[in-house]
């Protein structure tokens, strides 16, 4: 019990650092973030643009489509901020960066997702809440579910990257294949997945599981689809126990950079 108070104390204090570092330029910090809202406020145009001239696609409505962007970009935007170092371990490895994390008592894996934040995932996550509030169900079991629905996206979110970017151990430098699979996957999870048939809807849910994100609003959020709840759940939870079994197999294969460096 006091080991796991200690880690979530040790969490806790890098989260605060990475905010506190992100703050000290703060025109930046509201700079980078804003644009990303923006960004994101462009794909929202569009889906209203075309659910003005096709109401319905497939039994998804306007609102599905929004809530799976404010799941898809909210679990992206959680998963970037608290764990932003998931999509640079391949860099990390092929540049042999892991030995400032190897040479300290804390767990490894953890202590390198949670070292680094991106500044820019925290407009991701402030857009999630917008659509929530324009189109969420305001009810305390609706807010519940969506904070449900965020926590499963983040950890399928983080854990799919950890297994792609821990392809770095096993092949060397993996940097251009994980940044392909995670546009890919944050693509995919932003349609919904009811326009996918056949082999497309089978790989959304066996190999890039980006269907347990994108079929969140109408599997979780609006049907209560039990059996669908469950998968997801299963899914994340594999994901996590998986991706950090492969990343500490391949930990074995790394190769030290004889770097010299400090952190907390």
């Amino acid at each position: 019990m006091l080991t796991a108070v200690k880690k979530l104390h040790f969490v806790w204090t890098c989260w605060k650092l990475n905010l506190s570092g992100a703050m000290e330029f703060r025109t930046s910090f509201l700079l980078t973030a804003g644009m990303m809202l923006v960004n994101n406020m462009v794909w929202i145009f569009f889906w209203g643009v075309y659910f003005q001239r096709f109401p319905l696609v497939n039994g998804w409505e306007l609102r599905d489509v929004m809530m799976m962007w404010a799941v898809s970009a909210g679990g992206y935007g959680l998963s970037a901020v608290f764990f932003g170092n998931a999509s640079q371990l391949a860099y990390l490895v092929a540049h042999g960066q892991l030995d400032v994390f190897l040479a300290q008592p804390k767990p490894v894996l953890l202590h390198v997702l949670v070292s680094r934040m991106s500044v820019s995932a925290i407009g991701d996550i402030v857009f999630a809440l917008l659509l929530f509030l324009f189109f969420g169900d305001w009810t305390l079991l609706g807010v519940l579910k969506f904070a449900a629905a965020l926590l499963i996206a983040m950890v399928i979110f983080t854990f799919f990257m950890v297994i792609v970017q821990s392809l770095a151990f096993f092949i060397g430098n993996a940097e251009g294949i994980g940044q392909q699979m995670n546009i890919s996957f944050i693509t995919l999870a932003t349609y919904p997945t009811d326009i996918f048939r056949g082999i497309g809807r089978m790989m959304l849910f066996a190999v890039i599981p980006a269907g347990f994100i994108s079929y969140m609003p109408i599997g979780f959020l609006r049907e209560n689809d039990v059996s669908f709840t469950i998968a997801a759940i299963a899914a994340a939870a594999g994901l996590a126990c998986f991706g950090t079994w492969f990343f500490y197999r391949g930990l074995k294969r790394y190769s030290s950079g004889n770097m010299t460096a400090m952190r907390v």
